[in-house]
């Protein structure tokens, strides 16, 4: 076997690793993730897996990598086309409802699933976690700065509070869809989406 050739399957076989600890981790949490039940998943010894990352906390870090990049890519890379402020915030705030209520493997938001599993847990994880939720509440923040500029928001809008208000929308259906099951929790979540901006827009006051 070439080196070069080695390399690319050795990466491809980190992929398949890091997808499924990704899946397994969505159902099990990240903590409850073992090198054993992921050796066996993927029909592999337990040296063959921990030899492409070293450590445990290596392979959940690139877990949370994998999930970083996938919301990042899903969510404000889908409203990328959309117009700065409102009607941006808003295609990404309904993309990461679309993405929450995916296929039965990937449903929820994984980042914030272990964003609550790691919230008490200082250390590397909740560190990554940390940045990936900071750069997330930063673009929230940035549209709806954009959304008064644009005199789509009131100049005097309170928009520390309206991201926080928003963020917890997004964790209300993250419970529905994921603890209660409700049906609902999609069409709810984007509808007081939309009923807070629009509520902010028409009300909110010079």
């Amino acid at each position: 076997m070439s080196p070069r050739k080695s390399v690319v399957e050795a990466a491809a076989t980190r992929t398949r690793i890091i997808e499924r600890a990704l899946t397994l981790g969505s159902v099990d949490g990240l903590e409850g993730l073992t090198i054993g039940h992921l050796a066996t998943d993927l029909g592999m010894s337990k040296a063959g897996v921990i030899g492409h990352f070293g450590t445990k906390e290596a392979l959940q870090l690139a877990v949370v990598d994998e999930a970083v990049e996938r919301f990042r890519l899903r969510v404000p890379g889908h409203a990328l086309g959309a117009r700065p402020g409102i009607e941006r915030l808003t295609r990404a705030f309904e993309e990461w409802i679309d993405y929450m209520t995916g296929d039965e493997e990937h449903r929820g938001c994984f980042l914030t699933s272990v964003a609550m599993e790691y919230d008490e847990r200082p250390g590397p994880i909740r560190d990554a976690i940390l940045t990936a939720l900071s750069r997330w509440s930063d673009y929230v923040t940035a549209e709806l700065n954009e959304a008064v500029k644009a005199g789509e928001l009131p100049h005097n809008t309170d928009v520390p509070q309206l991201t926080f208000e928003l963020g917890g929308i997004a964790l209300a259906v993250q419970q529905a869809i994921l603890l209660t099951r409700d049906p609902t929790a999609a069409t709810r979540g984007r509808q007081a989406i939309h009923r807070l901006l629009d509520h902010t827009n028409t009300h909110g006051g010079d």
